[in-house]
């Protein structure tokens, strides 16, 4: 998978850079975690302080665009996005440490 950033806006009263993304894959399309986990280690931040709002693969493609919110820290990306979107970025093995 080979992440191509297309565009950053930064958006400091939300204390966030929105960046939309290519994503060229071999395989069918990547889940929101591992796509999560992959654009972190490219912009040098945790995986809590990136959030994957969307991913539109088009059909018969292997090209996927999307959009993230790249937060400060975590506790913006807590107080700020909607809690059905933290859950969608959130893995298995984080749900059960929070409980």
């Amino acid at each position: 998978m080979e992440i191509t950033i297309l565009s950053e806006t930064s958006n400091p009263l939300l204390h966030r850079v929105d960046v939309s993304f290519l994503i060229d894959h071999a395989d069918s399309t990547p889940n929101r975690i591992e796509v999560r986990d992959n654009l972190a280690a490219r912009l040098n931040k945790n995986t809590d302080e990136v959030i994957i709002r969307k991913l539109r693969t088009q059909f018969g493609t292997r090209k996927t665009i999307g959009d993230a919110k790249i937060y400060e820290n975590s506790d913006f990306a807590q107080s700020i996005e909607q809690d059905h979107i933290i859950l969608r970025n959130q893995s298995a093995t984080e749900d059960t440490e929070e409980e």
